[in-house]
């Protein structure tokens, strides 16, 4: 008989399953559709699942795949390139805001200094996921408004680890937090200073070795070990869990492995970030809003209103247009998943009482439900653009092309891009070949390049050319097969070998494919023309109808 753990998981998926299609559907987004998920199974829904503490387990480990993955995504060259947003524009976003929740929550809803402070600071981060989310959906990405907000949400980000470590602080007595603030301190850096240390001189050449072995199962082990074996160490050691899945996945963020390994962890990464976000859906007391319907609504339009106006003046005075200063200042207005990860952190250590956090709870939900409609006022605002006096060296970099596989014919195509200033990304699954251009300074990953995740880890989704120079046509079959099926818009070239090979690979999706066979054959017949006496000119138009003659065959249906 299956265990009621095991019972209560499979009704989260049939949940998610059912409600986040349609919650997509109607253009609400994920993040909200796990949530109301949970919610409609939880106490205050159909109330099929009641004991919410049994799916807390899985809401930890969603919590510590996502600052995993967030880590390997802190890449410090990427930093320190936009570090003007992040660190002018993203901390005083966070600070401003903070400190303006904090005293409307100690001054006017009564509520103590250690609390409002927690509170503040919390509701000032916003939603990575749905803001992200959104702006991909919207192309909206790459757009100055879309680069800024990016660049806010990575300060912010970047804050959840020490608020994490803030919130244990705040249980002890006031007449110790001086005193413990400095060992606590003192503790965390050392407990950082190994994690790093160690993980330099162990993590790569490990992940190198597993890469040699050829097995995709023994990497997908190591990957998932990675996180849950230094989240692990780092919590034995008095620090969070979530806090050592940070640190390692910012020690993988400059590795060539950092694409396989990301693309190995998405699923679990998704599937417990899902039971997260459902186990706080379960967390959502309808009662409150149905007892307090006005009071819920007008904190949370009173949150959304007050983010709004902090960040609005700053994003203008810090360079931006009135138009994107609008729509930056309307994108992030919401609050976010790891104002409910604090929260939760905070019930444990009972700085929150049960009904506030239930409120908060409340209130967040609520916030991250009108996200779709702010997005949509955040578009309108921007299609009368204008220029902005943002430094162009601090725009989020998309290297237009992407090479599938860095072989012979992948390495002369690098060489070309280099020395036309095109930047690209190459991907390939022989490590040996990726440690040694990685070492001349060529911008190459470790992945195998058959899974259409890795490639999107590598930029392919914003990518204008994506080339594939496989040499084994079935593997090149299905990477283009899937990159076609993933991506529709973006253009596929392809190397293929013969003329069956090349109208294949057109017929899965290929833009246009160049037939190996072919120009070989066509360079040494020009040759021998030449060689014989025929005239350049008319040996030049023998060679060129055999060429059209060719690929007309290759396009035919």
């Amino acid at each position: 008989m299956a265990s009621h753990s095991l019972v209560d998981f499979v009704i989260l998926l049939t949940a998610a399953v059912v409600l986040v299609p349609f919650s997509q559907a109607l253009k609400i987004g994920t993040v909200p559709g796990f949530l109301i998920a949970g919610f409609a199974v939880g106490p205050s829904g159909l109330a099929v699942i009641t004991e919410v503490e049994q799916v807390a387990i899985f809401a930890e480990i969603g919590v510590v795949f996502l600052l995993f993955i967030i880590g390997i995504e802190m890449k410090p060259s990427r930093i320190w390139q936009m570090r003007r947003l992040v660190f002018g524009l993203g901390a005083m976003q966070l600070i401003a805001t903070g400190i303006v929740i904090a005293m409307a929550g100690y001054f006017l809803l009564d509520l103590s200094l250690k609390a409002s402070l927690l509170i503040g600071l919390s509701l000032a981060l916003s939603s990575t996921a749905f803001v992200l989310q959104l702006l991909t959906e919207g192309k909206s990405l790459t757009a100055v408004y879309g680069r800024t907000a990016f660049a806010i949400l990575l300060l912010q980000d970047l804050a959840v680890v020490p608020l994490l470590a803030f919130v244990p602080l705040l249980v002890m007595p006031e007449i110790n937090i001086g005193a413990e603030i400095g060992v606590k301190l003192a503790e965390a850096l050392m407990i950082v200073f190994l994690v790093i240390v160690i993980g330099r001189y162990l993590l790569h050449p490990i992940l190198h070795r597993v890469a040699q072995s050829g097995s995709p199962e023994i990497f997908t082990i190591s990957a998932v070990l990675i996180v849950l074996g230094t989240a692990i160490l780092t919590e034995h050691a008095g620090l969070s869990m979530a806090m050592g899945a940070f640190l390692a996945g910012l020690l993988i963020s400059d590795s060539s492995y950092r694409h396989q390994v990301k693309a190995e962890i998405q699923p679990f990464r998704g599937l417990m970030l899902g039971m997260f976000f459902m186990s706080m859906g379960m967390s959502f007391n309808l009662s409150l809003l149905i007892d307090s319907p006005y009071q819920m609504m007008f904190l949370m339009l009173g949150l959304v209103l007050l983010k709004f106006a902090v960040l609005f003046p700053i994003a203008y005075f810090s360079g931006l247009t009135r138009n994107n200063s609008l729509a930056v200042s309307l994108i992030l207005a919401q609050s976010g998943e790891f104002a409910l990860v604090l929260f939760a952190m905070a019930k444990q250590t009972n700085v929150l009482d049960i009904l506030l956090y239930e409120q908060l709870i409340l209130i967040v939900v609520l916030s991250m439900l009108v996200t779709p409609i702010l997005s949509t006022l955040a578009q309108k605002a921007i299609k009368t653009q204008e220029p902005d006096n943002l430094n162009a060296a601090e725009e989020i970099e998309e290297a237009p092309v992407v090479i599938a596989g860095y072989g012979r014919v992948g390495h002369r195509l690098g060489e070309i891009l280099r020395l036309a200033e095109i930047p690209f990304v190459a991907l390939d699954s022989n490590s040996e070949l990726v440690a040694r251009e990685r070492a001349k300074g060529t911008p190459i990953f470790f992945g195998d390049v058959r899974q259409s995740n890795v490639l999107n880890a590598a930029g392919a989704k914003n990518a204008q050319v994506i080339i594939v120079t496989i040499n084994y046509p079935d593997e090149a079959e299905s990477v283009i097969s899937a990159l076609r099926a993933n991506l529709p818009d973006v253009e596929i070239y392809s190397r293929a070998h013969d003329l069956e090979n090349s109208k294949k690979l057109k017929k899965i999706g290929a833009n246009a494919v160049v037939s190996e066979n072919l120009e070989a054959s066509i360079e040494l017949s020009s040759l021998v023309l030449n060689s014989v006496g025929i005239d350049r000119n008319r040996s030049k138009n023998i060679l060129d109808d055999y060429r059209i003659s060719y690929y007309n065959q290759v396009n035919e249906d």
